[in-house]
């Protein structure tokens, strides 16, 4: 059928974020280069329209062929005269390398055009459009003055660098995962958050009854994780304070701080803005709001018919926070309303209230498909100044940017 290719097939599968919206996706010759792949097909998953530009090294370790039956579209290796590299620069939205080599990294920093993956670059970089570089190298390169040099000045330029994963002697290419998601960020929003100092806390908490049992919540800490990720690919300067999560879902490249028990993220919470002057306080995590009065320093016998044990309050953050912060505060109530919006919104509004929030973000989670342990949520956003938007199920790397985009505007930027 005309018109038809095998990449259609999974076009917008995971999401419609990058919907109309096109994308360079430069490949040098670095070890990683089979990751890609894995990029392409991810960003296509978020409905963009993909183009690849192969450096001539590149097409030794994988064939363009691969990538164009990834994408569906030409693959440029050489432009010949032609204006193939200015019409991609002009009407793409962004571009991204990955891998990208320390010569390709060297050579974009110095203005030499000997490639199609610098040459695209340059334009990109000359029309002020949104380039992502994704270094993979052996440490030692990564760590070279001359690399290090190149890639502080390609900063200063505006290029936003995703700094690799570290491994033994390689600086390692970041999971996919992470560079589509650095990829959409930059591509939608840019660096719209520079400047902004945001901290956030994420996961649960865990209270012990002994050494060994303890109670908790469901929260599996992705809504708090995917904000932190988020505001970290606008440029924010983020702190992520986390409970007890996945660690596989803690970002690398974010500064994180792990706590256990509500009272560790109370205090961990206040020590940050103890030491730091920061814009907005996201509490996006799910700490328990009762521990056991009495904890036992050895393990308890199971053996015993029955136990009466005695809860008492945890610290309230928010109430710490308010007693030395007058800034923006985002805070989230998980309700058990059973599709009730009247009811959600009527206890959100009492927590804004009561909490001393800007903001407050309200899901239902007695509902199976969205929530804690889900990658999807449905969210009510209230302001204390009137304002409500009601999102619909969505992934919560969406939903995180619709929190963002509003904290955004209440700071002035």
């Amino acid at each position: 059928m005309i018109g038809y290719h095998p990449s259609n097939e999974v076009r917008g599968s995971h999401s419609t974020s990058l919907k109309n919206i096109k994308i360079v996706l430069g490949v040098t010759s670095g070890v990683a280069i089979y990751k890609a792949v894995d990029v392409a097909r991810e960003l296509i998953r978020r409905d963009a329209d993909v183009h690849v530009v192969m450096s001539p090294e590149a097409t030794k370790l994988v064939s363009p062929q691969l990538f164009e039956w990834a994408t569906g579209n030409e693959v440029y290796v050489e432009f010949h005269g032609e204006s193939g590299h200015v019409a991609l620069s002009r009407i793409c939205n962004s571009m991204i390398i990955a891998p990208a080599t320390a010569n390709t990294i060297a050579k974009i920093a110095s203005g030499i055009a000997d490639t199609s993956v610098s040459l695209t670059a340059l334009n990109f970089m000359g029309l002020g459009k949104p380039l992502l570089l994704v270094p993979s190298m052996h440490l030692a390169m990564y760590r070279s003055p001359q690399i290090t040099e190149a890639l502080s000045k390609l900063k200063s330029y505006g290029v936003r660098v995703l700094e690799p994963i570290i491994e033994g002697a390689r600086a390692k290419l970041p999971d996919v995962d992470d560079i589509v998601l650095g990829a959409e960020a930059i591509t939608l929003r840019g660096s719209d958050l520079k400047g902004i100092k945001i901290l956030i806390t994420a996961g649960p908490t865990r209270e012990f009854l002994d050494p060994v049992r303890f109670i908790t919540n469901a929260s599996s800490g992705r809504m708090g994780v995917a904000i932190a990720r988020e505001a970290f690919f606008r440029n924010a300067d983020v702190t992520l304070i986390h409970g007890p999560i996945d660690g596989s879902l803690v970002p690398k490249y974010v500064r994180t701080l792990k706590v256990t028990t509500t009272s560790e993220m109370f205090e961990a919470v206040i020590n940050e803005l103890r030491s730091n002057d920061y814009d907005a306080i996201i509490l996006a995590g799910a700490p328990s709001d009762f521990r056991f009065r009495e904890v036992s320093k050895d393990k308890i016998d199971s053996r015993k018919d029955a136990i009466t044990l005695t809860l008492e309050p945890t610290p309230k953050i928010s109430e710490g926070i308010r007693k030395m912060f007058d800034g923006l505060l985002v805070g989230f109530a998980a309700e058990t309303v059973g599709g009730d919006i009247k009811a959600l919104r009527d206890r959100a509004l009492r927590k804004l209230t009561d909490r001393g929030f800007n903001v407050i973000v309200a899901n239902d989670v007695m509902r199976e498909d969205i929530g804690f342990a889900s990658e999807y949520d449905e969210v009510l956003i209230l302001g204390s100044d009137g304002f409500e938007k009601y999102v619909g199920k969505a992934r919560k790397e969406i939903i995180a940017r619709e929190i963002l985009d509003i904290v955004k505007k209440l700071l002035g930027f």
